[in-house]
């Protein structure tokens, strides 16, 4: 009965996360703007779903004691819904400069505004929390790319100031 407490915590979970992008998305850009990457589904983020799903399935089969443990998925939980709230604040926070891609060229209107969403990243367990580590990792390391070029010596201060909260990203 946990394990499917648990897969369904996981499954409103990310309905939450994909179905807020989007609607955030189209809130700030209107819906004509707004294309199917902002469900933020790709391939291997499908496959990264797929292999928690595998092991979670694989668990609840094999160690279910494992999943009797409800207060662990529930820590979780609130650690998603946590990085949820970081991020859906900084998305407000940034507004229509926020988008789902990142940007290569600089428009009068940006502005340095920096939020984490790492605590929703290191909230999963297991084999796809490499997924949400390295792939971000180096997602930022593209956005700070670009982050250099248009802000110069004021995201290098800002940079020197704040952590990104990433593992290897400073």
């Amino acid at each position: 009965m946990a394990a499917r407490t648990q897969a369904w915590q996981f499954a409103a979970a990310l309905v939450f996360f994909h179905g807020s992008e989007y609607v955030l998305a189209a809130a700030f850009h209107g819906h004509s703007n707004v294309t199917a990457t902002s469900l933020l589904i790709s391939k291997q983020y499908v496959l990264a779903m797929s292999f928690a799903m595998v092991e979670h399935l694989t668990e609840s089969l094999f160690f279910p004691e494992i999943k009797g443990y409800l207060f662990v998925s529930n820590i979780g939980l609130l650690m998603v819904l946590v990085g949820e709230i970081i991020r859906k604040i900084a998305v407000v926070t940034a507004g229509r400069a926020f988008t789902h891609v990142i940007r290569i060229q600089y428009e009068d209107q940006h502005q340095l505004i920096y939020a984490a969403s790492w605590v929703f990243r290191l909230s999963s367990m297991g084999s796809w929390n490499a997924v949400f580590i390295v792939i971000p990792s180096l997602k930022s390391r593209y956005e700070e790319f670009f982050l250099r070029q248009f802000f110069g010596s004021q995201y290098e201060e800002y940079a020197r100031k704040v952590h990104s909260g990433l593992p290897f990203i400073n």
